[in-house]
């Protein structure tokens, strides 16, 4: 990564560091977990020294904390990621397809570049209809013409053995020019870190609709009602669309699994800087603040979709904090970028202690839990 080599250490052509176990992950993790993205210290043992040719087109490679991969082609810039493409039957297929599409788009858009294509492919399950088929891609297709999207190229079929939510995979792809492009490597000590929305979104607004008995029993229906109309902030797109105006914006990323902490750890493992964050500073919704108070997990821990950390220039801040409170995006500033010795800490009620990295997000259990 530029900036990053020591003295001696050969140029690294994918643009990723070769990660030692995570500061805070045991040896022990290194392993497969039984729910959830893999164990950073797995990756690093066998999936990052195996990353197939180099080549020297490659901008940014794969690294924890980083959603996407850029390429360069001539003067231009693509940004790239892939995801499931994740249909839940319960939700309604168009709410189901809105959830897909964007789930594969944030990543992408938090590159600061501009969202532009998609690539799709369908493994349908046997049980699938064609007026649900029909439901779902009308709301692709809406999407895609709300955000100036294409797609490309596809394979759409039905197979034994597909089954949701997982009913195939989606590479999303943004274009633009080197200024436009953000990324680890541009954050400097000094910067601040801001966070939109708040922690729990996608864990509040997913269990809320999968599991409406479980709220209407702990807090009422109107509880309920409330905690699934979280369900609609469970995107990026807006918060990187006002976030791309800002040229001191440095790095963007979408905290999902292990949420906000999980978030900022890696963030800051990939740009080789600490951080100091003021815990109370981090805007928390009251109706998330409930949730996590009456079903017992650390939202602050938990997965997050539709919540965007950013690390700014500091003559920014204040003026991004605002645009996106003028877009109806709830936002604050909660934290500095520091020299990478000084480390990674929370200032929180109970005084000060490290950042560690969560490890299991609580939504997983919580979702096992409810589903008994």
């Amino acid at each position: 990564m530029p900036g990053l080599r020591t003295a001696g250490e050969p140029r690294d052509p994918w643009n990723l560091i070769r990660l030692k176990p995570a500061e805070g992950v045991r040896m022990s993790d290194d392993r497969l977990p039984e729910l959830g993205k893999i164990h950073p210290a797995f990756f690093d043992r066998v999936i990052y020294p195996r990353l197939g040719a180099p080549g020297a087109d490659i901008v940014i490679g794969p690294r924890h904390g980083v959603d996407y991969g850029v390429i360069r082609v001539g003067g231009r810039y693509m940004a790239f990621s892939t995801d499931p493409f994740f249909i839940v039957p319960s939700f309604g297929f168009a709410r189901a397809a809105w959830f897909a599409f964007h789930i594969v788009f944030c990543d992408v858009a938090v590159s600061g570049l501009t969202p532009r294509y998609l690539t799709i492919d369908l493994n349908l399950p046997p049980g699938m209809t064609e007026a649900e088929l029909e439901e779902m891609w009308g709301t692709v297709h809406a999407e895609a013409e709300k955000y100036g999207i294409s797609v490309i190229t596809g394979h759409t079929a039905r197979y034994t053995g597909c089954a949701y939510p997982m009913v195939g995979g989606a590479t999303s792809v943004a274009v633009g020019g080197k200024r436009d492009l953000r990324g680890p490597d541009r954050v400097r000590a000094g910067d601040r870190v801001l966070v939109t929305k708040g922690p729990a979104v996608e864990t509040t607004g997913l269990l809320a609709v999968l599991f409406p008995e479980r709220f209407t029993a702990a807090g009422g229906e109107a509880f309920q009602k409330e905690a699934a109309a979280v369900f609609s902030q469970m995107t990026v797109m807006e918060d990187c669309a006002v976030a791309r105006k800002f040229r001191g914006v440095h790095v963007m990323h979408d905290a999902t699994e292990c949420g906000v902490w999980g978030g900022l750890y890696e963030m800051a493992r990939a740009g080789g800087y600490g951080l100091r964050i003021a815990e109370e500073a981090i805007p928390v919704q009251p109706v998330i603040r409930r949730t996590a108070g009456l079903f017992n997990f650390d939202p602050f821990a938990a997965i997050s979709e539709g919540t965007l950390i950013a690390m700014a220039d500091r003559r920014d801040a204040d003026s991004l904090v605002r645009a996106w409170q003028d877009q109806g995006i709830p936002a604050a500033v909660v934290g500095e970028v520091v020299a990478a010795a000084e480390g990674m800490r929370i200032a929180g009620p109970s005084g000060e202690r490290a950042l560690e990295h969560p490890k299991v997000d609580p939504y997983w259990v919580l979702a096992a839990e409810f589903s008994k």
